[in-house]
């Protein structure tokens, strides 16, 4: 779909200019989409403020959330449709890609759900005085929606900025927005009113650019690189606007000897593998207590050597990474690691029948991975697992915390007293004990420390950074 969704209308982009879409299967582009520039966003801006100004702005919190509700059920009803566009735009397996759609539905459902039950305070204050304190929208909101879960991260970071009453302006990435503009032929049909939602596509270096520095966003939430999060929080700093940023992970697993490690096995393979590695919470560091480790990676070893890459219709443990750009980085780093003699202990293998062309890489399992080493400290964002030994207790914290990213890990042993310790020394936004990632929930806040960001998505905790309070003082005396 190669238009624009601006004040409720699908217009072409005002320069006339289209960017392809390619299939990261084959490498072939196989659809367009429009490439918007300032100029577009100018539009949709003033479109998102039209809304917060009229009807939308208007609107009862109960009304807001019925909207969701209603769109919800009709992500739900358009489920199968969704799963074919992502998997086409992504290439990932078709369960992930259906699991993505049920997913992006939750998120309305949820947020809907939310919408009139945020309560305000009231303070105690001086005799004759009534002091409340209320939450409101930020007004409009920038959203820069990553590529690697397209119509996930759309209802992730939409659902709660609309639920709040904002009104949204949304640019996708240019290698995957395809189920982000059905989301937006959707909203529509859901009875969401003209300007409360406004999708731009186009590259991040002009029409994303354009958007977080826009004066008249009052918010703005982003996904990616630590790289271009600080673009985005410099260009967001100049019209003192604030930010959410998820800026990704060097997630540790890390496994004592008292774990269960038939439990634990599979669980941290598809940590690392699901979405072909890339996944801002990817389990990418797997931490071995010394008296299990070549027992836990014989383990390991067989579990990667059975992982097979393909196509999403064939619907194996992977499907292709999303761009050549991003085959040739994820390339570099299994290159590097072999030619400095880090040990392979095992690689998954490429499907016979997909396309010469595609962007397809087979899981690799590293160990034991020296601790200086880029590939124990850099984000591969590919499906490559890197294993490390580790002496105590106190050597896997150091170990857990030797990154500059502090987004998610995992934590494997049956001793309560040490379960409860580790979560609270490992410095990172969510901490799972004998699982990894509970099912992705809605409902459980998600953010980083360090250079993973700052802010939180998902969870009541959203709603509250899709708004802002103001204090009332009311004198009666």
């Amino acid at each position: 779909m190669s238009k624009l969704l601006i004040d409720g209308q699908w217009v072409e982009a005002i320069g006339g200019e289209t960017i392809d879409v390619i299939d990261p299967c084959s490498g072939l582009a196989f659809t367009k989409i429009a490439r918007g520039r300032s100029a577009d966003i100018d539009l949709a801006v003033a479109a998102a403020q039209r809304a917060l100004d009229g009807p939308w702005g208007r609107m009862t919190a109960t009304e807001r959330g019925r909207i969701l509700l209603r769109l919800g059920q009709i992500i739900l009803a358009h489920g199968e449709e969704l799963a074919q566009l992502e998997a086409r735009d992504t290439g990932k397996p078709m369960s992930v890609a259906r699991a993505d759609a049920a997913a992006v539905a939750r998120y309305f459902e949820f947020y809907g759900g939310a919408a009139d039950k945020i309560l305000g305070q009231t303070i105690p204050y001086l005799n004759g005085y009534n002091v409340s304190v209320v939450r409101i929208p930020h007004g409009v909101t920038a959203h820069i929606i990553p590529w690697n879960y397209p119509a996930q991260m759309m209802g992730r970071t939409l659902a709660p900025a609309l639920a709040m009453g904002n009104a949204a302006v949304v640019k996708p990435s240019e290698d995957a927005c395809l189920t982000a503009l059905k989301l937006g032929e959707l909203a529509l049909q859901a009875g969401l009113p003209p300007g409360a939602l406004n999708i731009v596509t186009g590259y991040g270096t002009e029409a994303g650019a354009a958007l977080t520095a826009h004066p008249g966003i009052h918010f703005a939430t982003f996904t990616g690189s630590p790289e271009v999060g600080i673009q985005v929080q410099q260009s967001t700093a100049r019209n003192h606007v604030p930010c959410v940023l998820e800026l990704g992970g060097k997630s540790p697993q890390i496994v004592f000897d008292d774990a269960d490690l038939a439990k634990a096995a599979p669980i941290i393979v598809k940590a690392i593998v699901q979405n072909a590695g890339q996944t801002c919470s990817a389990g990418s560091r797997l931490l071995v207590q010394r008296g299990i480790y070549e027992r836990f990676v014989a383990t390991m070893s067989a579990h990667f050597a059975a992982l097979q890459v393909g196509t999403p219709e064939m619907d194996l443990d992977c499907g292709p990474l999303i761009s050549a750009r991003h085959y040739d980085r994820v390339s570099s780093f299994i290159a590097d690691a072999a030619a400095m003699g880090v040990p392979k202990l095992a690689e998954g293998r490429l499907a016979a029948g997909i396309p010469r062309a595609g962007y397809f890489v087979a899981p690799v399992l590293f160990g034991p991975v020296p601790r200086e080493h880029r590939l124990a400290c850099q984000e591969v964002f590919g499906p490559v697992l890197s294993v490390m030994p580790f002496e105590d207790e106190e050597d896997a914290v150091q170990l857990a915390n030797a990154t500059e990213y502090g987004l998610v890990a995992g934590v494997w042993t049956e001793n309560g007293s040490r379960q409860a310790r580790m979560a609270q020394r490992i410095a990172s936004g969510q901490v799972f004990i004998n699982c990894y990632g509970a099912g992705g929930g809605v409902e459980l806040p998600f953010g980083g420390v360090k250079k993973s960001g700052y802010g939180r998505e998902k969870g009541l905790l959203a709603l509250e950074e899709m708004s802002t309070t103001k204090t009332i003082v009311q004198h009666y005396a």
